[in-house]
């Protein structure tokens, strides 16, 4: 959509990831020149041209062409611009911590585990010690390629580009459950409780017309020997 692209006139105004429309001024064998409006060409090299392996970038792209960019880099400075033609992931390695939970894609399967992308450029790896805790002979016997999966941040390297990941210890789940069954288990103390007063008010009412006390101290422990029994 047009209304997506940013209109900067100087190169003080451009910041990473910024979305552009730009005109190829010229080619070379590492790259390509584009023109951004802000009276200075950037420069896509040719392994950010697209995702696929391109041989050259005369192959591709020529001086004229209209392309979509998006910034990489800027030095004020120098006077440099480094643009992209891949559209960046929304998250990067830098916004990962130990402990998040995301939710991935499994690209490949590898005997001492699985690769999934976590949609931050770079494929994460769960080590097969860390897909369940029972034992896994083969990462393919808890998951596939192309399956989604929750996994939780182990480490991150950035200077390496690593990522360990893990499928085990997922606190959310766990979490659910209990919320889940302490509902339950209170819904169902409720409405006991709200049986047993009823039946309570009744016997009441029937010991009223006999003339004589109901059995409160009954009541009250049939009460609270069901309740410790339902918790139980």
């Amino acid at each position: 959509m047009e209304s997506d692209y940013e209109h900067p006139t100087a190169i003080d105004d451009l910041t990473p990831k910024m979305k552009l429309r730009g005109t190829v001024r010229r080619v070379a064998l590492f790259g390509a020149f584009v023109d951004v409006g802000v009276g200075q060409d950037g420069l896509v090299h040719i392994s950010e041209i697209s995702s696929e392996r391109i041989n050259r970038v005369a192959d591709v792209l020529s001086p004229g062409d209209e392309v979509t960019v998006w910034v990489k880099a800027v030095d004020v400075e120098r006077g440099r611009i480094s643009l992209t033609m891949i559209e960046p992931p929304e998250r990067t390695m830098q916004d990962l911590r130990p402990g998040m939970m995301l939710t991935g894609t499994v690209t490949k399967l590898m005997p001492y585990g699985a690769f999934v992308d976590i949609g931050v450029g770079r494929d994460g790896l769960v080590h097969i010690s860390e897909m369940s805790t029972d034992y896994v002979k083969h990462p393919s016997e808890v998951v596939g390629e192309g399956e989604e999966v929750m996994v939780r941040v182990v480490n991150v390297n950035r200077r390496k580009g690593q990522i360990q990941l893990s499928m085990k210890d997922l606190p959310a789940d766990e979490i659910e459950d209990e919320e889940e069954e302490e509902a339950l288990s209170t819904a169902m103390e409720l409405a006991l409780k709200e049986a047993l007063a009823r039946k309570k008010s009744k016997s009441q009412e029937r010991q009223k017309k006999r003339g004589s006390r109901p059995a409160h101290d009954e009541l009250d422990e049939i009460f609270s020997r069901t309740l410790k029994l339902q918790r139980d």
